[in-house]
């Protein structure tokens, strides 16, 4: 069957005039060929006159650097000298790097419900000057309403950038209640990792006694405006003061919580408790004086900066 289709198949294209042509018998002249195309000519290049072609050939790719857009320090140098141009350093320094600044902050300004008489507080700090060196002053106290004040403190001192967040300072202080005390001071303060905020200082009186205390704080933010504030602050003394009721060893130590809202950047209103305990030797001072050695302090404030 498949040999009777093939046998028709080639009969049909055998006598159909338009699928069986005699390419023998065309005439190919009528389709000239076309011709192979010329070589172009050899050009010598190095006879060229590249200068009068309006372009010089491009220049080498320098190699990159993560610091190319800054280059060498004190370039200028090379061209207008050293002694030109320190001028113009030392006005750039004043002007940008070194300006004069003031700044005070009320930390805390509390009314204190407690116990007994309540309370009050205040502990405020500010300084003066540039980047590295200030003058900073700090004054703090507390009390009972109707009573005499119970602390009261100045402080007056040097300040020297020892680290990007972090000062070292050094200068008086001076007690306004009680037996008179100068002491002389020295610390640091700043900014730990994790934002916490760290004042700690030692304190050598005319006396003779050396006493300590470290303060800290850390701003848990939980809005743009609302901060939730714990803070710890504790003193030590490396001997008994009998006069000021303390004890050698940790003297007192406070745990507070403030919640403070910011109605503006430079004013927020608190609310938050703190609790207090005299420890050790100063415990048995308290209650010698028929005092309690621990207080809980429910808290009003307002903190304030400009």
């Amino acid at each position: 069957m498949m040999r009777l289709f093939a046998t028709s198949l080639v009969a049909m294209i055998a006598t159909t005039p338009a699928l069986a042509q005699d390419h023998s018998q065309m005439d190919h002249s009528a389709h000239p060929i076309p011709a192979a195309p010329e070589e172009a000519p050899e050009v010598d290049h190095s006879k060229m006159d590249h200068g009068a072609m309006g372009h010089s050939p491009p220049a080498a790719p320098q190699a990159s650097s993560p610091n190319n857009l800054t280059g060498p320090p004190n370039a200028a140098d090379a061209i207008w000298g050293a002694e030109a141009m320190r001028p113009t350093r030392e006005a750039l320094y004043q002007e940008h790097g070194n300006m004069q600044m003031f700044w005070f902050q009320g930390d805390r300004l509390e009314y204190r419900a407690r116990a007994g008489d309540d309370g009050y507080l205040w502990d405020v700090q500010g300084y003066y000057g540039g980047d590295l060196d200030k003058f900073w002053f700090k004054s703090e106290g507390e009390g009972s309403f109707g009573e005499p004040l119970e602390s009261a403190e100045v402080q007056a001192l040097y300040s020297r950038a020892i680290a990007p967040f972090f000062d070292l300072q050094a200068g008086v202080r001076q007690d306004m209640t009680g037996p008179d005390r100068t002491h002389a001071v020295i610390g640091i303060q700043g900014l730990m990792p994790y934002m916490f905020e760290v004042d700690a200082a030692a304190f050598l009186s005319s006396k003779g006694d050396l006493t300590a205390r470290v303060e800290t704080e850390y701003d848990q933010r939980l809005t743009q405006r609302l901060t939730l504030q714990p803070r710890a602050e504790m003193n030590l003394s490396t001997q008994d003061i009998p006069e000021l009721g303390i004890g050698s060893g940790i003297d007192n130590l406070e745990l507070g919580l403030r919640l403070r809202y910011e109605i503006a950047r430079e004013f927020a209103p608190y609310i938050g408790v703190e609790q207090e305990w005299k420890l050790g030797g100063s415990r048995d001072y308290a209650r010698l004086a028929g005092e309690d050695p621990s207080a809980t302090n429910y808290i009003i404030g307002v903190r304030f900066w400009f």
